[in-house]
């Protein structure tokens, strides 16, 4: 086996998730801190809605971890595991984007109404579902 790129395949699932992660708690964290300087509570709960987006991540990580067994258990072609990640690793991250406009969306909604923070982590939840289908799609695959 070419060892040259065998690994690309979980590198970009972990790494496309990661970023994804990164760029939505970013987007969550700064409208928490912004309702924070507005408010004088919920903040636990600010905090608690923009990190929703960190879980695409794991998601990563683990696809990451069984994709590089199989790859060097030779079950998982490498080209495959390329296709894999890049496609599952770009949902994870658009998710994670997502995620975390529709945290900074709820974040200010709850900041001036806190009675509907329930409803938009529903919202965040129903975002989450794609990530987590991209997921289960992935384990079907490899």
């Amino acid at each position: 086996m070419d060892m040259s790129y065998a690994m690309v395949g979980p590198a970009l699932v972990l790494g496309l998730g990661c970023i994804g992660s990164a760029i939505g708690c970013g987007i969550g964290g700064m409208a928490s801190h912004a309702a924070m300087s507005r408010v004088d509570e919920n903040h636990a709960k600010f905090v608690g809605m923009s990190a929703v987006a960190s879980s695409q991540s794991i998601y990563g990580f683990v696809l990451m971890l069984l994709m590089k067994n199989r790859i060097l258990a030779g079950e998982l072609p490498p080209l495959s595991a390329i296709g894999i990640g890049l496609a599952v690793g770009l949902a994870l991250m658009l998710s994670s984007i997502y995620q975390g406009m529709c945290a900074a969306s709820g974040i200010q909604a709850a900041a001036k109404k806190p009675a509907v923070i329930g409803m938009c982590l529903a919202a965040l939840g129903i975002v989450e579902s794609f990530s987590l289908f991209a997921f289960v799609f992935a384990l079907l695959l490899i």
